[in-house]
């Protein structure tokens, strides 16, 4: 598995963050229940009201907990139960913070790489999508075969800020990777083949020299392994 990418000690607000998600996870407050309140949690939990301000905040910047004007903080979705088991909880914000730029990153790097793509590239890029669809049946994880997909991508563009900005990230990249495809391989064969048909639609897109194609496929199949951490309806 990748290194945890969080380096610093943990402060007391993480530490109640990891609680509260705990909590959230084993369905002790459920998708759409509302949280108690922060002067409740504070005398709960032994702290004081800043620091459970602080892990609210970042519950909430997780998209985990949403917060209705005079009503409170509820639980906006929950992530799957097997993720304690994967990855560390208080990885969870590192997780979606590499999401969240690569979301930004990674559709540009396919639209580029639509554009720019050699025949030797799209080969390669060609390659490491049935690297990607072997391993699954071999019942291996497939980090490594997903994040050379990724890899690949970049290098169609022929820009080598692109491929060292994506080689720079490839810990944090197969860190987030390492939790979706244990997800996966432990889940119904139908979600693989989810992922099989998205990074389908990018080589796709890539191989018929359209830009907006490249761009969209690589935002659902992003948004799509974002998603895939959590259960339940989205509140």
């Amino acid at each position: 598995m990748a290194d945890h990418p969080q380096e610093r000690e943990p402060t007391l607000s993480d530490h109640i963050y990891d609680q509260l998600l705990g909590d959230i996870i084993k369905g002790v407050y459920a998708t759409g229940a509302r949280l108690p309140s922060e002067t409740a949690m504070a005398k709960a939990m032994g702290v004081s009201r800043p620091v459970v301000r602080a892990a609210l905040a970042r519950l909430r910047e997780d998209g985990i907990i949403s917060t209705r004007q005079g009503s409170g903080n509820y639980v906006a979705r929950r992530p799957d139960s097997s993720v304690p088991s994967i990855v560390p909880l208080n990885s969870m914000s590192d997780i979606q913070r590499c999401y969240e730029f690569r979301l930004d990153f990674e559709p540009a790097c396919a639209a580029w790489a639509a554009q720019r793509r050699t025949e030797e590239q799209m080969a390669a890029l060609s390659e490491a999508v049935q690297h990607f669809e072997e391993s699954y049946l071999q019942h291996e994880l497939g980090t490594e075969a997903d994040l050379e997909i990724h890899k690949a991508v970049a290098r169609c563009t022929g820009n080598p800020f692109h491929v060292s900005v994506m080689d720079m990230l490839a810990r944090q990249v197969a860190f987030g990777m390492h939790l979706s495809r244990s997800l996966t391989l432990h889940s119904a064969p139908q979600r693989n083949n989810v992922v099989e048909a998205e990074h389908r639609a990018i080589l796709d897109a890539i191989v018929a020299a359209d830009p907006e194609a490249a761009r969209d496929s690589m935002r659902v199949h992003l948004e799509g392994a974002r998603d895939r951490m959590f259960i339940g309806e989205q509140g």
